[in-house]
């Protein structure tokens, strides 16, 4: 696999909670760690996205915005 995208974080699918048209996908990076994204059914069942899988979080955004109280 090969990206444009620089940050790629790897770790496993803990769950998969479809929807009406999306699909709720959470990946735990590290214990207690996790980055959840909302993706298309067709995407997620094209990925055989499953609890347990090995996954990959890509984000590739222009701007990463920082912010403190």
């Amino acid at each position: 696999m090969k990206l444009s995208a620089r940050n790629v974080i790897k770790g496993r699918v803990k769950t998969v909670t479809p929807g009406a048209v999306n699909v709720e996908v959470v990946i735990e990076i590290a214990p207690g760690v996790e980055v959840v994204s909302i993706i298309t059914k067709a995407s997620a069942e094209s990925l055989a996205l499953a609890p347990g899988k090995e996954a990959y979080a890509v984000v590739k955004a222009s701007s990463v915005m920082i912010a403190v109280d």
